[in-house]
């Protein structure tokens, strides 16, 4: 700023007058000013006006993997409901590195994010809780919000908004619409037990069973990565094991992809000889041959909502923590077994 007043002729004072734009400046003394600045390239020192809390703070938005068609649909509701609001929206990827998104969140502390959004499941266990109470604690002494998108909670008692959608009642309409139509053997490609999300759509897929009076089955419940690989490599283990079974529910649909894959492969048609149910509603979902029935989740409804609490709420906390719903979408995957 001192390099513009002296290009233009004028104080120090008055440089900032005229980029501030709320005090009285001659036109031809702010021609002078801004022909300055465009001849030096000079720009506003966002990260002192934010020191000085006279800028909004961006939206950071934390995830493990930014390539999954999921998480790519909460990151635009997020820059969706960031922009309209004036805000900047940035993503931060950690490739499930604790140590990296330790320092991530440091990073958007200092920076004076106003909310700073985790997103993805997660281990739930001590060191979770451990780390997540620390990650409020600090953002909220720099007057920032902590955020868990599809995290499992925290204690009421910790500076923590929620936002998280209904896996446990989603998983359950997908086994009982297949159960309904019929099928008595459902295998499930579930995710890895240690995750919570995972874990509350094998709840779902449980209790769909018991519903049912349909004994569980362990060997039909096959856990794995939400990979298109590694819903292929199960469900073809269990057709060359020879395990029975008249419908897939897939954990995620590109787990469903995958399945469709392999049984294709071993000469058996979707939905004449199996039926496929998965979970997500990705964009191709509805376009696959035959179109897939799946769980839709609000995924970008997931981003929006995020930024409005973190912006829009008053201490204490009204909404800190809101569970969307999910919605059987059903197609042409899915027909009554023989």
């Amino acid at each position: 700023m001192r390099d513009v007043a002296v290009k233009a002729g004028v104080s120090v004072a008055t440089v900032s007058r005229a980029l501030a734009g709320n005090y009285p400046v001659s036109e031809a003394t702010r021609a002078r000013v801004m022909a300055a600045v465009e001849s030096l390239h000079y720009v506003v020192n966002v990260h002192a006006k934010a020191l000085s809390g006279k800028v909004a703070g961006p939206i950071a938005m934390v995830l493990q993997d930014i390539t999954g068609p999921s998480l790519a649909h909460v990151a635009a509701g997020v820059e969706q409901e960031a922009a309209t609001r004036g805000r900047l929206s940035l993503v931060c990827v950690t490739h499930n590195d604790p140590d990296r998104e330790d320092a991530l969140v440091q990073l958007m502390r200092e920076q004076h994010a106003a909310a700073v959004i985790l997103v993805g499941g997660a281990v739930l266990d001590d060191a979770y809780h451990e780390r997540m109470a620390e990650y409020a604690r600090a953002l909220e002494s720099a007057g920032s919000r902590l955020v868990l998108c599809g995290r499992p909670p925290l204690p009421s008692s910790l500076p923590v908004t929620v936002v998280d959608y209904d896996n446990r009642g989603g998983a359950f309409q997908a086994v009982d619409h297949l159960l309904g139509m019929g099928h008595r053997r459902v295998l499930f490609l579930g995710g890895d037990p240690l995750m919570s999300s995972a874990e509350q759509r094998r709840s779902g897929y449980r209790q769909a069973l018991r519903a049912h009076d349909i004994p569980y089955t362990e060997e039909l419940d096959v856990a794995g990565q939400y990979t298109r690989v590694s819903g292929y490599q199960r469900t073809r283990a269990g057709l060359k094991e020879g395990l029975d079974f008249t419908a897939v529910f897939a954990g995620t649909d590109m787990v469903a992809v995958g399945a469709l894959a392999a049984l294709r492969e071993a000469g058996l048609s979707v939905p004449g000889d199996v039926s496929l149910v998965g979970f997500d509603d990705v964009p191709f979902a509805a376009d696959l041959t035959p179109a897939l029935t799946t769980v839709r989740v609000p995924y970008e409804d997931l981003g929006r909502t995020a930024v409005r609490l973190a912006l829009e709420g008053e201490k204490p906390f009204a909404d800190d923590h809101v569970v969307l719903g999910t919605q059987l979408m059903i197609r042409q995957s899915v027909r009554p077994p023989k």
